[in-house]
């Protein structure tokens, strides 16, 4: 309270004064509710805290380091699958990819084939063990595998292309005209057969 408010409530100046020489200035209500929050709120969290700390004492560490050793163990087993997984895809397309136009069902093929013993290179191109295995099953199950295709020689006589008259006598206006001419060959007799049959 200050010393006017003291004075209003009907003491004199003089007791004013002691009162606020005794007591000092006065806290209003409100700070003094805020404080008392304060030491509240205060209070509270260092019990909260308190309780985190026997939480923390229950802990077992040895199991915590257990659990963490079996985490890291998975991920590791999870790598190695996901790798060979990985490896897997890329042999089975190398391998199709190999077989293509070779044999008859590349997939049945492919299973037949010892994918251990087939190594590639970083671009996932086959680079061994492959070759020997295809030579055997080609050896013991033919069926399997499209014939292999050779160059066959053109049969002798004329070349294709080869015409009655050299190039240097064939103009480029000279094909409408050889077209024209084989055309009403090819007529003639169709000509004549109206003639005979509506004549």
């Amino acid at each position: 309270m200050k010393k006017e408010e003291l004075i209003d409530l009907g003491l004199s100046e003089e007791q004013a004064d002691k009162v606020i020489a005794g007591y000092g200035h006065m806290v209003p209500k409100s700070r003094l509710d805020d404080k008392i929050q304060e030491v509240k709120d205060l209070r509270k969290e260092v019990a909260n805290r308190d309780t985190q700390l026997e939480e923390l004492k229950k802990i077992d560490a040895d199991g915590l380091k257990t659990k963490i050793t079996e985490l890291q163990q998975q991920n590791k087993t999870d790598k190695t699958e996901y790798e060979a997984k990985i490896k897997d895809t890329q042999l089975k397309s190398a391998l199709k990819l190999a077989l293509a136009n070779k044999v008859h069902d590349a997939d049945l093929v492919t299973s037949l084939i010892d994918k251990s013993t087939i190594e590639l290179d970083g671009e996932g191109n086959i680079t061994k063990g492959l070759d020997e295995q295809i030579k055997t099953l080609r050896e013991s199950k033919a069926f399997l595998f499209t014939p292999e295709t050779e160059d066959k020689p053109l049969p002798k006589g004329t070349k294709p292309g080869e015409g009655s008259k050299t190039d240097e006598e064939t103009k480029v206006g000279d094909y409408g005209k050889l077209i024209a001419e084989e055309r009403s060959k090819g007529t003639e007799g169709l000509d004549e057969a109206r003639k005979s049959y509506f004549g």
